[in-house]
């Protein structure tokens, strides 16, 4: 019967597949329209990955890279791209698929509302683990002290497959899933509440959504910033004297003279990226949730 409580059933079972799959959908169309900005301000990412390899200030950076010419300039830019595209498939789509099976468990109030945060918090775990080769790839291909012996992506890839995994692509997965998970969690916890104060100000929920990207954004980058520059430092080379995440922070911490204000060389330029690129994507991903709600 076209009524019967089954059918019913069957057709809110569908409705939910297709809320999920509209997630995941979502999050991969807003990240894949952000790599148009982060085309443009990749040259901003090479320039802090200098200073958060080599310790040196912004004109001495971008010295270097004018030195290099454009060719490499957008050497190492393949990975991020595709990484932005499939990491906002992932992280949104899952996110929102956990956040639902928490929901079914959850009857407390204050609970539930900080069910985004632990929704994202699993999600960004599960990032770390997809996403860790793509940033070591990445990472191996930005430093230029690599350029004569790794000079391709081919050539990066089979050096990193000579090694087992948490020395090869693996490498820095510890601190990467600690920036991951805490990051998403903060982003999916703050951005519904920084986003309903903004729009309380009178301003359109598209601009809301932006701004809310931008703040939550800006604040997580610069909190979770010396775990990138220790990243950095543990994935740009291939070989040699390996070292823990606990040594490989001391040499980091006494290279930088014990010095916050070295170790957040850089830093100023993250939150420009991260301004651009997360409001951008949340903006794109709440109005096309919303449309389809």
């Amino acid at each position: 019967m076209a009524g019967s409580p089954g059918h019913e059933q069957d057709e809110e079972g569908f409705r939910d597949q297709m809320v999920r799959f509209h997630s995941y959908l979502h999050g991969g169309t807003s990240s894949l329209l952000s790599t148009i900005p982060t085309l443009i301000v990749f040259p901003v990412y090479k320039t802090v990955f200098r200073q958060q390899i080599h310790n040196t200030p912004v004109h001495q950076a971008v010295g270097q890279l004018l030195k290099e010419g454009p060719v490499k300039l957008y050497r190492g830019v393949a990975p991020p791209l595709l990484m932005r595209t499939l990491n906002g498939t992932l992280l949104f789509g899952l996110q929102d698929t956990l956040l639902r099976q928490l929901s079914l468990s959850s009857q407390n109030v204050i609970y539930t509302s900080a069910l985004p945060a632990l929704a994202g918090f699993g999600a960004g775990m599960v990032e770390a683990v997809v996403f860790t080769p793509f940033e070591r790839i990445q990472n191996v291909l930005q430093n230029s002290q690599n350029d004569r012996h790794l000079p391709t992506m081919k050539s990066v890839l089979v050096s990193l497959k000579t090694h087992r995994p948490a020395l090869g692509y693996y490498r820095a997965f510890l601190p990467i899933t600690a920036r991951n998970a805490l990051g998403s969690s903060l982003y999916f916890g703050l951005k519904g509440p920084v986003c309903a104060v903004v729009e309380a100000q009178g301003l359109s929920p598209v601009v809301s959504s932006f701004v809310s990207g931008t703040l939550t954004s800006m604040a997580i980058s610069m909190t979770l910033y010396p775990l990138s520059v220790l990243v950095a430092n543990m994935q740009a080379k291939v070989g040699g004297e390996v070292k823990g995440v606990m040594a490989c922070w001391r040499m980091l911490w006494e290279s930088r003279q014990r010095s916050v204000a070295l170790l957040y060389r850089g830093g100023s330029l993250v939150v420009l990226r991260s301004c651009i690129t997360w409001g951008i994507t949340t903006a794109i991903y709440d109005w096309q949730q919303k449309g389809s709600g």
